[in-house]
């Protein structure tokens, strides 16, 4: 499925967050636009409505909304009519409890003027009938009753609006296609001027639409660079993978292509990449490592073949069949030591030989190894020199002793006649140091950075005709390694060579 690609995934959720931030913003947008213009044309209105209110009768029997009270006691002219020497005016009718005079109960139903005719010529054109800007008007009494409205179609269903409170105030309404502005004046009137909307309507419509067309067009631009963009993404990682799959299938020379990945992903590439080189080199070493192991044990199994053959093609003597026996045991024998040497680096390339170790003083590992050694050096007329100071560390003596005695070994094999071998040991800065130097003819300088590889030997007739596999300094570094250390040759053409061993040193050294 589209949707078990990542690129897909992005494109979705992209889509999906960029159609939320479009929509959102062409609503509020809209939304925005729709209340400035009501605000416009309330603003409008509501000027309208001021200028009517102040030509709008106070009450319809022409007083204003004080009610006048007749003073019981003398007023301003003379007493009072109640009182003796009524001299003031008669207020007449019927009052209440309170003094006030009451109206005539028809007052509330009579009409009041014409407001058409006290309005400016230029304002009571707005309310002409034939006009067609849509503005209307209308005047209640605070009991409801209707006492003056234009003659404008948009009047034919209008009701009056509930009072929003007591204090004087100017309120808003939309009533279909109608926007509308009122107010409760203190003569107890509700005037309410209003005017048709449809036309803003529609061209707030109209604007919708091309809102909508432009956040559409954003949408699609928007999604456009989404997908190039993941595209730009995803491009690198299917070259990763698809280089991957070519290596997979055995051709380990295949390498990513870095040059247009210089972010996050260049920097995986170049691990990956990396990671890809040291496979081909272990594998290309595995490679060699079992060509040279199967070349190395042919020799020995042909010459076994070859003497077996050679001993049944005839009868011989006992002492004929001795001496077989003899060249097959060393045979053998030679066979064995190489295999246990190929068994002892795949267990130390896998871990397995590190073992416990104990704090020793490599100095009397290196006393107790030239002992043992001395006596093949002897055959060869080479001094061996030692100036062994204490040094301590933390090793497996069997391995050290190993090590010790393969860097003696090839110092003797390796070396002229008559020659000498320089032996020390220190401690430096903490670190445990053996120096083994000899005053042999030297290695060439295209063999240093190989002559710790398995199977590699520098002088290849020599060391196959003495029976030397070439896995010595293999097994040395491989221990060395083990235990922390590192292992270094330097070496002159003509002059000798010194191997430095190197070990974490402990409290003593």
């Amino acid at each position: 499925m589209i949707f078990n690609s990542i690129r897909w995934r992005l494109q979705v959720w992209h889509g999906l967050i960029l159609a939320v931030i479009v929509i959102s913003f062409s609503i509020t947008a809209y939304q925005l636009q729709y209340a400035q213009r009501l605000r416009r044309i309330d603003n409008e209105l509501q000027e309208l409505t001021s200028q009517l209110t102040a030509f709008v009768p106070p009450r319809p029997d022409g007083s204003s909304r004080q009610l006048s009270r007749r003073p019981d006691g003398p007023g301003r002219d003379g007493p009072g009519r109640n009182g003796p020497g009524h001299d003031g005016p008669d207020f007449g009718g019927p009052r209440d409890r309170r003094g006030f005079e009451r109206q005539p109960s028809d007052m509330a139903n009579r009409q009041i003027p014409d407001i058409g005719e006290r309005l400016p010529e230029k304002i009571a054109a707005l309310f002409n009938d034939t006009s067609t800007n849509g503005y209307y008007y209308a005047v209640w009494l605070s009991n409801g009753t209707l006492q003056k409205q234009s003659t404008n179609d948009a009047t034919a269903s209008l009701t009056m609006p509930e009072r929003p409170g007591n204090a004087e105030r100017q309120s808003a309404r939309t009533r279909g296609s109608f926007r509308e502005v009122f107010r409760f004046t203190t003569a107890d009137r509700c005037i309410l001027i209003g005017r048709s909307i449809a036309t803003d309507l529609a061209e707030l419509h109209h604007q919708a639409w091309w809102l909508g067309l432009a956040a559409g067009s954003v949408l699609l631009l928007g999604l456009a660079g989404g997908w190039w963009v993941s595209t730009q993404v995803i491009r690198p990682i299917k070259d990763i993978s698809a280089t991957a799959e070519r290596i997979a299938t055995g051709d380990l020379s295949q390498r990513i292509n870095m040059a247009q990945t210089k972010d996050e992903l260049g920097q995986l590439a170049g691990t990956l990449n990396s990671t890809f080189a040291r496979l081909e080199a272990a594998f290309a070493h595995q490679r060699q490592f079992t060509a040279d192991a199967s070349h190395e044990l042919r020799t020995p199994i042909a010459v076994l073949i070859s003497e077996t053959q050679t001993t049944l093609a005839r009868q011989r003597t006992p002492e004929e069949y001795q001496e077989t026996i003899e060249a097959c045991l060393a045979t053998a024998q030679q066979m064995r030591q190489l295999t246990e040497t190929l068994l002892q680096l795949a267990r130390l390339d896998a871990g397995q030989e590190i073992a416990d170790r104990q704090p020793l003083n490599l100095a009397d590992n290196v006393r107790a190894c030239i002992d043992r050694i001395h006596p093949l050096a002897d055959e060869r007329g080479i001094r061996i020199n030692a100036n062994l100071s204490p040094a301590f560390t933390l090793g497996h003596s069997v391995q050290l002793n190993q090590v010790i005695t393969n860097l003696l070994a090839n110092a003797i094999h390796y070396n002229r006649l008559n020659g000498e071998i320089h032996v020390s040991t220190c401690g430096e800065s903490g670190r445990t140091v053996l120096l083994v130097t000899d005053t042999g003819p030297g290695i060439a300088a295209e063999d240093l950075p190989q002559i710790f590889d398995r199977f590699y030997r520098a002088d290849k007739a020599r060391s196959r005709v003495e029976g030397r596999a070439g896995l010595g300094l293999a097994i040395c570094k491989s221990i060395i390694t083990a235990h922390g250390g590192t292992i270094e040759v330097k070496s002159t053409p003509g002059t000798g060579s010194e191997f430095k061993v190197t070990l974490p040193g402990t409290a003593g050294s």
